[in-house]
């Protein structure tokens, strides 16, 4: 396999943007990362992105996005592993380049998620879930989620207050993150009086949705043009799956799939957790940031609440989470979601993380979930 290179990055803010299309997003941020890695052209696009079909009335995404990029006639293809596309297509992307089967390809993901009313676009989001077992009782994500963290909290003997310091970080971070949906820091009494939406996960535990796109040019390092200086290599990228039903798992409160998924990427990279200097984690609501930490060894099982608690999530603590403000706060266009989390460690990696910067950052790792982590997909960087 050849060695893959990030060779240029571009992404849009994510918000409600009423003035733009779908097409119109994935478009402006293809055409960033092309100028920003210096090329015209690429063999093969990939897209990553969940709901364009129940939401827009759009498919064939790979066709449509190539065309009006000036790509007319390459292979360009749509993957979709619900939250977990971005991630899923940026492996697809790295798989086709280091295979030798392409020299240069463009991975975007890309998300329009408030064309529908929050009834339409919750409904639809459900259907990442098992729509035999679950879906069909009614439950929403949220409420999925709130089962975990309320037998997570039995377990350890937690209150919802112990996972206070996930959103204030996330939230602290987004204030400096110009592409950030919510810019503005929460403090821990504004955690506390939020509202809840299905006890005990508040409105300060859930990622908004937004609409966004963000891409990645990859090359093999080997053909590095003139970007070579500001080019990020992947050094690592795995995948992995769990059942998609919560009853069916044999442990409900461990991510089985974020496990293998980490560690196949540590064993690629060569690295251990103790080697990453930051994680962009998939934060979708906090206790997915706390399972994630244990399930990819950077905490045992039960502790990882103590990142939280004892400031190490910051960017200047031992293991720097959501640096640009994750899921949280930067804003989760779901099938986009993974590509913005490229986006943001190459940007540690290059050092042009402005005030969010990670002091001395050499190795930085994402972790792209879909469903609730019944897809994990692991990439680990390097500079």
């Amino acid at each position: 396999m050849r060695s893959v290179s990030i060779a240029g990055i571009g992404q849009t803010k994510v918000k409600e943007h009423w003035d733009k299309s779908l097409r119109n997003l994935a478009t402006e941020a293809v055409l960033d990362a092309m100028k920003d890695a210096h090329v015209d052209y690429a063999d093969a696009l990939y897209v990553g992105n969940m709901l364009s079909g129940e939401l827009t009335g759009q498919e064939n995404l790979g066709a449509l996005i190539a065309d009006e990029v000036g790509l007319r006639g390459i292979e360009a293809l749509k993957v979709e592993a619900a939250c977990g596309g971005g991630g899923g297509a940026l492996r697809v992307g790295y798989l086709a380049v280091a295979s030798g089967q392409f020299d240069a390809v463009i991975v975007v993901g890309a998300e329009k998620l408030t064309e529908l009313s929050n009834c339409g676009t919750t409904a639809a989001l459900a259907m990442a879930a098992d729509s035999e077992y679950e879906t069909i009782h009614g439950i929403s994500f949220v409420a999925l989620n709130a089962l975990l963290m309320k037998r997570y909290m039995h377990e350890y003997d937690l209150v919802p207050e112990d996972f206070a310091m996930f959103s204030v970080n996330a939230h602290a971070n987004a204030a400096h993150n110009p592409y950030a949906m919510f810019r503005s820091p929460i403090t821990l009494d504004q955690y506390k009086n939020s509202r809840n939406v299905a006890d005990p996960i508040s409105v300060m535990d859930s990622a908004p949705i937004g609409d966004g796109a963000a891409a990645v040019v990859l090359m093999a390092t080997d053909n590095l043009n003139g970007t070579r200086a500001r080019a990020v290599k992947i050094a690592a990228s795995a995948s992995a799956t769990d059942s998609l039903a919560l009853h069916d798992r044999r442990d409900p409160l461990w991510l089985g799939a974020a496990e293998l998924s980490s560690k196949k990427a540590y064993a690629q990279a060569g690295v251990t957790p103790n080697d990453i200097d930051l994680f962009e984690v998939h934060d979708a609501f906090s206790i997915m940031s706390v399972m994630s930490l244990e399930a990819s060894g950077f905490a045992e099982r039960g502790r990882g609440i103590n990142f939280a608690r004892e400031g190490e999530l910051t960017p200047k603590g031992k293991l720097p989470v959501s640096t640009m403000g994750g899921l949280k706060a930067r804003g989760h266009p779901v099938g986009a979601t993974g590509v913005y989390q490229a986006v943001e460690a190459v940007t540690q990696l290059r050092g042009e993380a402005g005030k969010n910067q990670v002091p001395n950052a050499r190795i930085a790792m994402t972790q792209s979930l879909g469903g609730v982590a019944a897809n994990a997909v692991t990439h680990i960087f390097t500079n």
